[in-house]
This record gives structure tokens, C-alpha cells and sequence, in this order.
């Protein structure tokens, strides 16, 4: 289907990849991975001839189709949603203006028995077969059913384009591939603005697309649910498996195993070789046996191990200051833009510590909200922050308020104040931006690079609440690990809004959907959440028909008094553990951290693994209780 063979590309005259090769086959979806500005985009672009090849060939089947979903998207201003979508269908909406200029030719005639009236009645037979062939009838129907799976509603269908935000526009680009029967998809980051819905909706198009896809993404359960093949561009090479991405890393570090075994025991030969050629060197009736040693030495061709890009970046969010308990109290809260109601009557506490995610469709109201949180945007009704709050605010297209003009160095410079200004190369340092890195421009730099160049010019404000919207966005894999670790360890308040379930997971402990203008609290973490709408959806008629029940229980049978106190000593209870347990995690958070920094001096201590060991089982023990009083807790309240 599509051969790549000795492909190289260069730029400032460092190699990106140097003569990579490797085949795509129908029923080939490949997950092409690698770090931030290893050349994933880059060799998207060569396949799908937007970029010109420096050496190598691209060799194609005929009339091959390519779809290429790429960053940067512009539609013809003026056309509503169903037309750009229909646009996929170049050949049948040329067959379309055919059938209705033949059509409205025989209606005007009335030689019926001429020539060229047969001639229109045997044109219009071929086209209108021609017509059928390609889907005419259906596609209408097909298009209907791509945008819905996309998350558009019918009444979006007639919206002009230019009515909508970047992400649902990128959808109505994926919508367009989709539908164009390509042969070869090319996927740049298609999950990026697609909710959870959206994303559960293109896995399942995808398993079943016969074609060959090519997918580049920082979604690692995206690519285990959709890929069964990675591609991993890394220093300039590329490792080729048959493998998931999870699968994928288990057989190359399993490989990387063999190498070295394999590595060591030809030293061990080598050495023993070159141990008996010193000592037959000095005989001469040995010599020549010391010249075949040599000989064969040369021809041994040198086992390589291969090598990794491990470099990651080094992130720690600090607390500013510590705020009061109570972070942030909205009441009434609704947003409008125009005739378009995002929000109404919004009701939310916010607390200090919590780990909130915001989810639910594009549109709800999200971003709106986190927006409104850091005074972005003017609403109606109440909104007030706590004592001490100070916010920290990543937002999903920070990397765009970036000055493309500026260098690096000179874009944290400019961020800096007289306390930091002289911190500024030890962060750029730690997000991976070296020496000469700095001096980059901007608009050169590659999505994940710009993302993290955001995240270090972040760290220049004192917070102590952290709101982030869609923050992995172009990060690569190994970034959004270092990222969710951080995260795992801020000890403010953070508010995710993501569609990453991935990086979701372990991170939060309370969940708002935002739906219908409304949001909904969810008690635990992303896997609880989706495991909840699964069964709100599908018991959604049974709930109906018990409600009435329901009611006439709540009215005769009011809880009782001695219910209500156990309720409240429970509640206590819990209240003390998770403060025990907060402290008793933090504490072994920093013996770890210490353990990593200062291992000789730490262990050194009197006692130091016993009391460590203490903790650790004191913990279990705390862990173990917290359960049971949650479990007797839902139990009380049901």
C-alpha cells in the first residue's frame, strides 16, 4: 500500500531521521510515538506530500487515497456545518450538478425522438448508475451519523462554521476524513479536543476502519484500544513492532535485555581473545596463531544495544502560601454568550486540597467555568474566592498566547520579576531547554515544546490553587507522565479539566460533569465516574418508575433521631482519619524523596527502617478503617 525506504530529513544540518524504512499495509493502525520534536509530525507531512523528502522514497500504490488531519485548519467562510462536511464528497456532489443540468435539459425539450435526446437519456442512465455506485443515496444519512458520533447536535447542522471554536472545528475536519473512504488516514493528535464520549465513539470507528491509519498521540489508552502496531521515532531511528503501545514497551525493554546479555557475553569473548593474542604474540611458533585471532576479531561484527531518549523534564508545583479552608464558594452562578445559555444556576464549595476534574462535552460550559474562576470572563450572580487564594492558570491554548517573535530565554525573561529573574535558566533547564535551546525562537518550536515552555513561564507566579485546562495537549508521553507525578504531589488545590482518562486517573477524588447547563458531583475518581453513567444510562426508565415509590417512603418513614447521630459521629470519624492520613502520606512522601536525594544520610538515622516500617503499616491500618466507615457512611445514606 504505502512503502517508505531510506528516508532522511535534516534541518540546520542535524538530522531528524536519517534513512528510516518501513511498509503500511491495509489494516495497519500504527501508533507513531516518540518525544516532543523527534519528527512525528515531520514525517506525517512527508507521507501525505505536504513537505518536500531531503533523500529517501515514498513509493505508492495507484490511485492511493491519503486523508491527513492536520493542525492548522481553514474552511471557505460562509458554509454551515452539514456543507463542510459535505465536502468530502467531492465526486458525488460534481455527479450531483450533472444529474441536475441533464435532468433540467429533458425537461425543457421536446425532440423526444432526436439523437441528442437519447444521448441525454443514455447519460443520464451512466451517471446516475455511476452515482449510486459512490453512495449519492446514503451520504447525506453517513454524514449525519459521523457529526452525531462527533458530538454536534442536529441543530448545529446549519451553523456556519466560523460560529464554532477550534476544536469543533478540528471535528468537523476528522469528519470530513472519515467520510472520504481514504485508503490512508494520518491522525495528528485527533484526540485533542474530542471529550471522553467523542473519543469512546472515533476508538470504536477506528478498530473497524479497513484502511491503513497511521495515529499520532499522547493518549496511551487511546492507543492501546485502537493500534495494533507502534512505530517509535527515537535519536534519529525508529523501533518497528507489532505491538500496542503498552505491549510495544514491554517487548522493547524486553529486547533491550536480550542485547545486553548478548552485549556482555561477546565482551567476555573478546576479552579472552584479546588475553591469548597478547600472550601468543611474544612466541614465535605462536604467531601465527595470534595473527588468526586478530583476523577473526576484526570480522566480529560488534553487538549494539539500542539506545533511549530518556530525557524527561523536572517539575515541582510549590505551594505560595497556605489559603483558608474554604477556596472558593459559587452561588447562582449562570453564563451566557448571546442566545447561547452555557451555564444556569450554578451551585459549587470548593475546599482546600481538593482534586477536582471537570468533564462532560465540549461546549457545556468547562472551560467557561475554570475561566470565569481566574476572572476571565463577567457572569451573573455570586462568586468569591477565600483567604490567602492565590490561582495558578494553565489554559487549553496557552501555548498560543506564546510570542512566536521572541526566543525562548527572552520569553521567561520577560515573565520574570527581580526575585526569579535570576532562577530563569535553571527552569528552562529543567523543562528540557539546554544551552543553545534557549536561544530558539518561538514559532519553530514543535506543539509539546511550546506546551512546555507554558508550563515553565507558569511557574514564575506564586499559586496555591492550580486550574489547568487540557494540559496534555501535544505533551509526549514521557512529559505527561512527569506532569501527573507532579501533580500527585502539589498539595494545593488543583481543578483538572480534561478528556484524558489516562492521565485523570489517580489524580482526583471528585468529579463534575457539566451537562444540559447544570453540574452533577460525582464522589470518586474518572473510572467511578464513567462506571456511574454506564448504569445511570441503562437504568434510566427503571429509576422512573420507582420514583413514585420512592417518595411515599421519604414521607412516612422519616430517618431516625438515632440514625442522624450515628450519622454525624461517623462523619467525625472520617473527618479525623483523612486528616491522620494526609499527614502520615506526606510524611512518607518526604522519607521517599530524601531516600532519592540524601540515601546514606537517611538511612543512617537511628532506627530509620523500623520507624519507616511503622508508618508504612500505621497507614494500612488507617486505609483499612477509613473503608469501613465509608462503606457504613453509604449504607446509612441510601
Amino acid at each position: 500500500m504505502l512503502n517508505i525506504h531510506n528516508l532522511s530529513v535534516s534541518f540546520g544540518g542535524e538530522y531528524l531521521f536519517e534513512e528510516i524504512s518501513f511498509r503500511l499495509n491495509g489494516g495497519d493502525r500504527v501508533g507513531l510515538i516518540g518525544k516532543n520534536g523527534a519528527g512525528k509530525s515531520t514525517l506525517l507531512k512527508l507521507l501525505s506530500r505536504d513537505m518536500p523528502i531531503d533523500s529517501g522514497t515514498i513509493a505508492t500504490e495507484k490511485d492511493l487515497k491519503i486523508g491527513f488531519l492536520r493542525q492548522d485548519i481553514d474552511f471557505e467562510h460562509g458554509r454551515t456545518v452539514i456543507e463542510e462536511a459535505y465536502q468530502a464528497f467531492e465526486e458525488i456532489k460534481g455527479l450531483e450538478l450533472r444529474l441536475d443540468h441533464i435532468n433540467h435539459q429533458l425537461v425543457e425539450r421536446t425532440d423526444y425522438e432526436s439523437d441528442v435526446y437519447h444521448q441525454l437519456m443514455v447519460d443520464l442512465n451512466d451517471v446516475s448508475h455511476h452515482y449510486e455506485i459512490l453512495g449519492g443515496y446514503n451520504y447525506q444519512g453517513e454524514t449525519e451519523k459521523i457529526l452525531l458520533g462527533l458530538g454536534f447536535k442536529r441543530e448545529d447542522f446549519d451553523k456556519h462554521t466560523d460560529t464554532f471554536s477550534g476544536g469543533w472545528r478540528m471535528r468537523i475536519e476528522l469528519a470530513k476524513l472519515l467520510l472520504q473512504n481514504n485508503d490512508v488516514l494520518l491522525l495528528d493528535e485527533p484526540t485533542n479536543h474530542l471529550d471522553i464520549e467523542s473519543i469512546i465513539w472515533l476508538e470504536q470507528f477506528l478498530t473497524n476502519y479497513s484502511g491503513a491509519v497511521v495515529i499520532v498521540s499522547h493518549d496511551k489508552m487511546f492507543l492501546d484500544n485502537v493500534t495494533n502496531r507502534t512505530i517509535e521515532i527515537s535519536l534519529g531511528r525508529i523501533y518497528d513492532y507489532n505491538k500496542p503501545y503498552t505491549k510495544f514497551l514491554k517487548l522493547r525493554a524486553e529486547i533491550k535485555e536480550q542485547q545486553l546479555n548478548a552485549q556482555k557475553n561477546q565482551e567476555k569473548e573478546i576479552q579472552q581473545a584479546e588475553r591469548l593474542i597478547e600472550k601468543f604474540r611474544a612466541k614465535s611458533t605462536k604467531a601465527s596463531m595470534a595473527q588468526s585471532l586478530i583476523k577473526k576479531l576484526d570480522k566480529i561484527e560488534r553487538i549494539e544495544v539500542d539506545e533511549d531518549d530518556n530525557s524527561v523534564m523536572n517539575l515541582r508545583f510549590p505551594i505560595s502560601v497556605n489559603p483558608g479552608k474554604v477556596v472558593c464558594v459559587i452561588e447562582g452562578l449562570s453564563k451566557s454568550y448571546g442566545d447561547n445559555h452555557v451555564l444556569e444556576n450554578i451551585d459549587l464549595l470548593i475546599e482546600r486540597e481538593s482534586k477536582i476534574a471537570f468533564v462532560g462535552q465540549n461546549g457545556q460550559g468547562k472551560s467557561t467555568l475554570a475561566k470565569i474562576m481566574v476572572g476571565e470572563l463577567k457572569y451573573k450572580g455570586h462568586l468569591k474566592l477565600g483567604h490567602n487564594v492565590q490561582i495558578g492558570y494553565f489554559a487549553q491554548n496557552q501555548a498560543e498566547y506564546l510570542d512566536g517573535s521572541k526566543t525562548v530565554l527572552d520569553t521567561m525573561i520577560d515573565a520574570a520579576n527581580e526575585k526569579n529573574r535570576s532562577k530563569v535558566r535553571d527552569i528552562l533547564g529543567s523543562f528540557l531547554f539546554r544551552g543553545d535551546e534557549v536561544e530558539k525562537f518561538v514559532k519553530v518550536l514543535s506543539g509539546g515544546e511550546r506546551n512546555r515552555l507554558a508550563l515553565a513561564k507558569m511557574l514564575l507566579q506564586p499559586f496555591n490553587v492550580l486550574v489547568m485546562d487540557e494540559p496534555t495537549n501535544h505533551l509526549d508521553i514521557k512529559s505527561k507522565n512527569v506532569l501527573k507525578q507532579a501533580l500527585q504531589n502539589f498539595e494545593g488545590t488543583l481543578i483538572l479539566v480534561s478528556h484524558d482518562r489516562d492521565f485523570l486517573q489517580g489524580l482526583t477524588n471528585k468529579v463534575y460533569e457539566f451537562k444540559d447547563k447544570k453540574i452533577k458531583e460525582y464522589l470518586g475518581d474518572i473510572d467511578y465516574y464513567l462506571e456511574q453513567r454506564k448504569v445511570a444510562d441503562f437504568r434510566a426508565i427503571e429509576k422512573k418508575q420507582d420514583r413514585p415509590k420512592t417518595k411515599v417512603q421519604n414521607t412516612t418513614q422519616p430517618p431516625l433521631l438515632q440514625d442522624q447521630k450515628k450519622l454525624k459521629s461517623l462523619k467525625n470519624q472520617l473527618g479525623t482519619l483523612e486528616s491522620k492520613i494526609s499527614t502520615l502520606e506526606k510524611q512518607l512522601a518526604d522519607i521517599d524523596h530524601n531516600l532519592l536525594i540524601e540515601y546514606d544520610a537517611t538511612i543512617a538515622k537511628p532506627n530509620f527502617f523500623d520507624k519507616y516500617q511503622d508508618k508504612k503499616r500505621n497507614l494500612e491500618k488507617l486505609m483499612k478503617y477509613w473503608e469501613e466507615i465509608t462503606m457504613e457512611l453509604e449504607k446509612l445514606t441510601e
